[in-house]
């Protein structure tokens, strides 16, 4: 089997056998996302302008819960050295866990957010438009936090250090991401920020792999 595909399987496997942790983030993004309606009340232009910002931030703060699990299981059972030594590459191995995570905590996100923003009573374009938003950041998040995830490995009070360090990073997505779905409300078009977003992406496909791979050595030496 392509060394690759069976990390992806591995970790999916793994996370089917604990759905719980896979829920909690999505539990999270739901009641994130409900309590502003219902707190508000039926303010619509209220609740349309708030919209893209709780919904961004809730599935910003649910793409985190996990980020701490992300290599320190596969450190306590010995599987991050056996990756390390192995003949296959290890950005291309790390890549494979990324996408795994972002799977199991960002592709979820992606297709609850069309329910979610009924309750903002947001139009079906910039429903379209957040979607698209998340589909091109959840994947962005889940790379950039891997990478504070490989810097933090092992260290005392990895939790706290992995938010302080990765939430900075995430902010030009969040601004890019509401920003995207604000433009198109106003009659703007999102083209601009949607462009952003997927250069973005692609930045870090490129270059997050290999900064959780040096990072990862660096950890395990």
């Amino acid at each position: 089997m392509n060394p690759y595909m069976a990390v992806v399987r591995r970790d999916l496997s793994l996370a089917l056998r604990r759905k719980s942790e896979v829920m909690t983030a999505v539990f999270f993004f739901v009641v994130v996302s409900s309590l502003f309606p219902l707190g508000i009340g039926p303010e619509m232009n209220t609740l349309r302008l708030i919209a893209p910002g709780v919904l961004w931030v809730g599935a910003l703060l649910a793409s985190m819960l996990s980020l701490g699990r992300l290599f320190s299981g596969d450190q306590r059972d010995g599987t991050l050295e056996q990756m390390v030594l192995s003949s296959a590459s290890l950005p291309g191995l790390v890549g494979a866990k990324i996408l795994a995570h972002w799977l199991l905590s960002g592709l979820p996100l992606v297709l609850l957010s069309p329910l979610l923003a009924l309750q903002f009573d947001l139009s079906t374009e910039a429903i379209e438009v957040l979607m698209l938003t998340l589909l091109l950041g959840t994947p962005l998040l889940s790379l950039i936090g891997a990478v504070g995830a490989a810097l933090t490995l092992g260290v005392r009070g990895a939790d706290v250090l992995l938010s302080l360090l990765v939430l900075p990073l995430y902010m030009p997505a969040l601004v890019f991401g509401t920003g995207a779905v604000q433009a198109q409300t106003a009659g703007l078009g999102a083209s601009a920020h949607l462009s952003i977003l997927a250069a973005m992406l692609l930045v870090a496909v490129v270059l997050s792999p290999w900064a959780c791979a040096a990072a990862l050595r660096i950890a395990l030496e």
